[in-house]
């Protein structure tokens, strides 16, 4: 599903519970890639350029490469496991370490049978450090993991209730948990539980436990909690350490302590941990809260479902609810080791401590138990009860939600993200049609004036122009463009939700978004060193090396990009780091639709190209070109290179003016007539009473306004609405939610009869003119809560 670089890359087909990966060889032969790990059989003549390596196993192949690969470095290795706390104390490692040490570590929480292969893969002979976790489910797990991962300092967090069901009780879990150290030098754990003491104590290795016990090795001696912080006071080898972290709560304090206890070991300076652990920043749990509909809130935490993760959800839904009511949607709760009716009236027993007021819940297992369960006399708890993620969308009513705090929280499996989408569903009366088969009528006719070998970018940002990303995205998608440019993440990531696969380019990233760019497999354009320096820092951070980039280069438009005379000083440093890698240079034309201004373009295009080449030069190795928009694919068509920007015009507007295309109308905003008025002679209309009818006249007031995107620019008689085929000039001022038309020489308009905003009868071109600004505006500037609906003829 993410394919980076696919000429160079293979992909393990690797055959799961829900899905097969032989099943996606195809999907991805059209993408580029040419090299495969097979099980099964395939149809190689319909793969002519591929290779297949076939084995008996494709996840025991990719493990037995990691394994090959981790045996090429002699450099330090730390290894995690443990319930709970894996990826804090893995992130907190780094976030101490990283100041002295280039690290790899796992991505993210990658830490299964694919994600731990995956994540040493990533290891080059520019670590000096290596920090790895490794999560199990099932016995024979560890072994594995233990093998490719190859930890000299080994650090066990604690044992929990998490991904217990494989196991016959905890001391089983626990003894497969530590096989990961089974070549380790040392072995770091929480002294004070007995269980993980006594085990340790059985392998016969050296270890060094923490804890408050006299026992020991490191002593907690005091932990002094203000507002915040924590201050810490630590005995080992009869030297005092003391030191603040910024977290209160036990499971933070755990997990710093479990650091604090690795870089003693390391033999960092106990100043410089002191230093640096009062600044560590929290690990984003990936709560969101959101606005939801009717003035609710919405926590989205359909991630993950299991007890330690839902305390964490409810206590966050305490935080943001305030004195509104409580609705808590919830699945079913996966290998928790907990006999079903303990385990669900344990959680009706955590909802009425935190006065949650209605429970929606989703799943056989609690559909089942909560049957049977009793609540007790005076308990304010209302339960709703469904078996299935699509029993209850069937069910599902907008208006059984009204100024609540609504905590989504599921496992991945239960595909919440649907209840979320609903939740935060917007509507209006009045509304933005999309033709979609007008799409891809305007893309073809865009397609005929390129060459074979051009590829296309297909804009999509400020919501496709008004008309909606994903839906936009998904037709595109089918009918094969190479690329999406959009302008923020924000737009991309809903691209993703969607289940948009195209490669996306985000013209505008923010440095606050660079996590979610990586975790939504989105390519920033880098337009400054600034941002080259922070994003590589990031990537390091990360442990992410050859992430897709694209420059900007300024020609001439003075908006964003480097200088011409930037390429020797961004060539030099892009040699010195392998964080990512070029996709494509680029630049943008600052009047391509102007005849007056061609040899200002002609001009920009030397300028585009010669730096291009000369960054080439530099990096010595290939990347895409592009500068050509839509009207320069009309106007300019010497000025393709190896990819075009197709904008506007698939929207079916010719920004050349050349009327040479047969575009087709895609938007059509509508709404109706509200109420009819009959005004004397003299009376006005509107504020400020700027619409004075000089006759009788029929008034027809429509339900849109300048919060719904139509211009305050077209009252007064400036702009018409189309109705009954004429068209009605609106009179007096625009308001936020309604503007008047005269409809007094149209006969037959009722209440309740449709009217064109713009469309085929009203091109957004003339409402643009009227407006005085472009098509872009008036198209871009709908709002949101104008429904969309697409259709196809």
């Amino acid at each position: 599903r993410k394919v980076y670089a696919p000429a160079t890359s293979l992909f393990f087909a690797i055959k799961g519970s829900r899905r097969n990966g032989h099943h996606f060889i195809g999907d991805l032969y059209k993408k580029g890639v040419r090299h495969f790990v097979v099980s099964e059989e395939v149809n190689r003549s319909n793969y002519p350029e591929a290779i297949f390596l076939v084995v008996n196993d494709t996840l025991d192949a990719l493990q037995q490469l990691a394994i090959y690969h981790r045996q090429q470095f002699d450099i330090p290795v730390i290894g995690i496991t443990g319930s709970n706390g894996k990826t804090m104390v893995k992130e907190w490692l780094y976030q101490l370490l990283h100041p002295d040490h280039n690290i790899i570590r796992s991505p993210k929480s990658y830490n299964s049978q694919i994600g731990v292969p995956l994540s040493v893969w990533g290891m080059d002979a520019h670590h000096t450090l290596a920090i790895f976790e490794a999560g199990i489910s099932l016995p024979g797990e560890m072994e594995k993991l233990e093998k490719i991962i190859q930890p000299g300092i080994g650090v066990l967090t604690n044992i929990g209730e998490a991904h217990s069901e494989g196991f016959s009780d905890q001391l089983q879990k626990l003894q497969e948990k530590i096989k990961l150290f089974a070549h380790s030098n040392i072995i770091i754990h929480n002294g004070d539980n007995k269980l993980i003491s006594d085990a340790i104590r059985q392998t016969g290795k050296k270890s060094l436990s923490w804890g408050k016990g006299p026992h020991c090795d490191i002593r907690v001696t005091s932990l002094k909690k203000s507002s915040g912080s924590t201050a810490v006071n630590l005995a080992f080898h009869n030297s005092s350490y003391d030191f603040m972290i910024p977290f209160t709560d036990e499971a933070s304090i755990e997990n710093a302590v479990t650091v604090y206890a690795v870089l003693l070991y390391m033999g960092t300076d106990p100043v410089i941990i002191k230093e640096r652990i009062q600044q560590l920043q929290p690990v984003n749990m990936r709560l969101e809260l959101k606005k939801g509909i009717n003035h609710c809130s919405l926590i989205n935490d359909s991630y993950s479902a299991d007890l330690s993760s839902l305390d964490m959800a409810l206590d966050f839904l305490d935080q943001q609810s305030g004195s509104t009511k409580k609705t808590v949607i919830l699945s079913d709760l996966l290998q928790t080791g907990i006999p079903a009716y303990e385990l669900y009236r344990m959680i009706l027993d955590k909802l009425q401590k935190h006065h949650v007021t209605r429970l929606i819940g989703i799943g056989e297992k609690i559909n089942n138990e909560l049957q049977q369960l009793v609540l007790s006399p005076d308990s304010s708890l209302a339960i709703e009860l469904f078996t299935s993620t699509e029993n209850y969308l069937l069910q599902f009513r907008s208006s059984q939600f009204r100024e609540e705090t609504i905590l989504v929280k599921g496992a991945r499996v239960f595909g919440f993200e649907q209840i979320v989408q609903l939740l935060e569903q917007k509507v209006h009366q009045t509304v933005l049609e999309i033709n979609l088969n007008a799409i891809v009528h305007n893309l073809k006719q865009y397609q005929a004036l390129l060459k074979p070998s051009t590829k296309v970018m297909a804009m999509v940002k400020a919501f496709a122009y008004g008309s909606g990303g994903a839906e936009i995205a998904g037709i595109l998608q089918y009918h094969k463009v190479d690329y999406l440019g959009v302008a923020y993440a924000d737009e991309g990531i809903e691209l993703r939700r969607a289940g948009i696969l195209l490669p996306i380019m985000v013209m505008n990233p923010e440095e606050s978004s660079f996590d979610a760019l990586v975790e939504n497999n989105l390519e920033p354009e880098i337009y400054s060193f600034k941002l080259l320096q922070a994003f590589n820092s990031f990537l390091q951070k990360e442990g992410l090396q050859q992430y897709p980039v694209h420059i900007e280069i300024e020609t001439g438009m003075n908006r964003l990009g480097f200088a011409v005379s930037d390429m020797e000083r961004l060539g030099d440093l892009l040699n010195l780091v392998s964080s990512f890698k070029i996709r494509s240079v680029f630049s943008h034309l600052a009047a391509s639709e102007e005849a007056s201004q061609d040899k200002f373009t002609q001009h920009q295009y030397q300028l585009f190209i010669e730096a291009a080449q000369q960054l080439k030069n530099k990096v010595n190795y290939s990347f895409d070109r592009h500068i050509s928009n839509t009207a320069a694919i009309l106007r300019h068509p010497d000025l393709q290179s190896d990819m075009i920007r197709l904008g506007i015009g698939m929207y079916g507007v010719d920004s050349s003016g050349s009327g040479k295309l047969d575009l087709q109308t895609v938007a059509t905003l509508k709404s109706t007539v509200a109420q009819l008025k009959q005004l004397k002679k003299g009376e006005s209309v509107s504020y400020n009473r700027k619409g004075i009818v000089n006759r009788d006249s029929i008034i027809a007031t429509v339900r849109l306004g300048y919060a719904d995107g139509y211009s305050r620019r077209l009252g007064n008689g400036v702009g018409s609405m189309y109705l009954h085929g004429q068209l009605a000039p609106v009179i007096g001022s625009v308001c936020m939610d309604m503007t008047m038309v005269d409809v007094t020489e149209i006969a037959g308009v009722q209440e309740g009869d449709e009217v064109i905003v713009f469309g085929k009868e009203l091109p957004v071109q003339q409402v643009a003119a009227w407006a005085g600004t472009i098509p872009y505006e008036i198209m871009t500037g709908i709002s949101q809560r104008v429904k969309r609906v697409y259709f196809e003829e």
